[in-house]
């Protein structure tokens, strides 16, 4: 994979007028993927995807990620299959393990292990491609065999399990502790540690999975150094060369971003990059860069 994919996950409220005005804007500013997050206090992911399908006509769509043990895999096929029918085949399906406690228990869902969590994301997908290749299954997903699966995470069984499984692997860039909180940005060796990692868990089908990166802050800025000392909360153990390496933070002109984001490409194959709804606007001038 060589070729840059770009996409937006969108976090914020809003009125159906408002979404409606941020999907077409996002098309309008070159972006290949709108993804919507699955998160307490947020849109619902298939409903608002299926509004977006309504107000494009290009992007794929994207859920970034699915709470997976938030549902029972026989009503997540159920709502897969009927989206990826109404967005006429632009569904990307986008699933994790699950990491915030606090909506586990906002839900009255007890909240599991690492282990129990990634089990039932395991049981979700084998369930799932049983369903969408029963040729008999109602309500039938537009694309053969179901929408492409991207699968987000950090962890060394998780991304096993993405590799055995996913058309897109997306890293996280950051771990959670046992009470779903993350504890800070991963450097760029550790990003290295992953990627050779997945790619050795790939093997033959190496090149043909894409790779995402969730970039957490874009700053279009001319005194990167400057903003970099003032970014240091971010990851208080790394020196600044460090942080400014960091594929998570994407700071300096646009042109040394592009120029960041070839070289994570060339290196790591980080083709994909998703970057958060408030760097929407910000991140445009790099998309026409590197187009």
């Amino acid at each position: 994979m060589n070729t840059f994919r770009f996409g937006v996950n969108m976090t914020v409220p809003g009125s159906r007028a408002e979404w409606v005005d941020k999907c077409r804007k996002t098309e309008d500013l070159g972006y290949d993927v709108l993804s919507v997050a699955d998160h307490l206090g947020m849109q619902a992911p298939f409903p608002a995807l299926v509004l977006a399908g309504e107000a494009t006509e290009r992007v794929r769509l994207n859920t970034f990620v699915l709470n997976t043990p938030f549902y029972n895999p026989v009503l997540l096929a159920r709502d897969v299959a009927g989206t990826d029918q109404f967005v006429d085949g632009r569904l990307d399906l986008g699933l994790g393990a699950g990491y915030v406690k606090a909506e586990f228990e906002a839900a009255g869902i007890p909240f599991p292990g690492a282990g129990e969590r990634i089990d039932h994301l395991q049981r979700s997908i084998l369930e799932l491609r049983r369903l969408f290749a029963d040729p008999d299954y109602q309500p039938r997903p537009a694309q053969h065999g179901g929408p492409p699966l991207l699968i987000a995470g950090w962890g060394r069984r998780l991304l096993t399990l993405a590799a055995a499984h996913a058309d897109i692997i997306a890293f996280a860039g950051a771990s959670a502790n046992r009470e779903g909180k993350l504890e800070g940005l991963a450097d760029i060796d550790a990003l290295a540690e992953r990627v050779e990692f997945v790619r050795a868990a790939l093997g033959e089908r190496v090149g043909k999975v894409d790779f995402n990166i969730l970039v957490q802050l874009v700053a279009i800025t001319d005194d990167r150094q400057g903003l970099l000392e003032r970014l240091r909360p971010y990851a208080p153990t790394l020196t600044l060369e460090q942080l400014g390496q960091l594929p998570t933070l994407l700071v300096g002109t646009a042109k040394q971003i592009a120029e960041q984001l070839r070289a994570n490409l060339e290196r790591f194959g980080l083709n994909y990059i998703t970057v958060l709804e408030h760097n929407l606007e910000t991140f445009a001038p790099v998309i026409e860069l590197l187009r």
